[in-house]
């Protein structure tokens, strides 16, 4: 049996007391969970319920596209079109850290329905490969500025818990770290499987803008109180 791995240290955020719904936020490769602590307040999320806002750190490790640099990543970057060799075993390790997030948020009241899996980049690629593969639904999914690693074989791996889960992509028209086209590679898949999708894109490089925060806004205020 695989052991449960140690809690990933997290700045946490509630929005009032007594949180009854958590989101979970998963920063990208080299930043920590510090970088989108800001993005709370920007959301103005008012009268929907009491969300505790999670940004975990992902551990330092080193990154070969980097020349070997250690920083913080949820899996190695081996090539730069990202898919070509990956990192799956960091990947599942860190599928396993995500996890074990959400176990602590049910062992704290907060059932996996009411728990929102988001992610920028590498993070939206975690949110991607653990929200697919969940035995428990989530209330929705946010990926910014990402993909879905491990495509090939991630219908064979999907569980149907989040088959009809509302998941949230976006992504910069002129995103020069995460093509485009990566992204929309992950969006034909998930589509073909039936996923519900809520596709943007903005005309912005590898980074995140005023009218997404918005949109981002207006997708949690739904989903938090549908499964409120």
């Amino acid at each position: 049996m695989t052991a449960t791995p140690a809690l990933l240290d997290c700045l946490e955020i509630p929005t009032g007391p007594n949180p009854t719904h958590a989101v979970i936020w998963l920063h990208g490769l080299g930043a920590d969970g510090n970088d989108f602590a800001p993005i709370v307040p920007e959301l103005r999320l008012g009268s929907s319920p009491a969300v505790r806002f999670v940004f975990p750190h992902a551990p330092v490790q080193p990154v070969t596209i980097n020349g070997g640099m250690a920083m913080r990543s949820w899996y190695d970057i081996l090539v730069t079109d990202l898919v070509r060799r990956e990192d799956a075993a960091g990947i599942r390790q860190s599928e396993a850290a995500v996890r074990a997030l959400i176990k602590r948020e049910n062992e704290r009241g907060i059932p996996t329905s009411r728990i929102v899996l988001a992610g920028f980049s590498q993070g939206c690629a975690m949110t991607l490969h653990t929200g697919l593969r969940l035995e428990e639904k989530l209330a929705g999914m946010i990926g910014l500025s990402g993909y879905l690693p491990l495509l090939d074989i991630a219908t064979s791996e999907r569980h149907t818990a989040n088959a009809d889960t509302p998941i949230f992509l976006a992504h910069g028209t002129f995103d020069p770290v995460v093509q485009l086209e990566r992204a929309q590679a992950s969006l034909a898949l998930l589509q073909s499987l039936g996923h519900d999708v809520r596709w943007h894109t903005y005309p912005m490089p590898h980074s995140v803008c005023a009218p997404e925060i918005q949109d981002i806004a207006g997708f949690l205020r739904e989903v938090l109180a549908a499964s409120a």
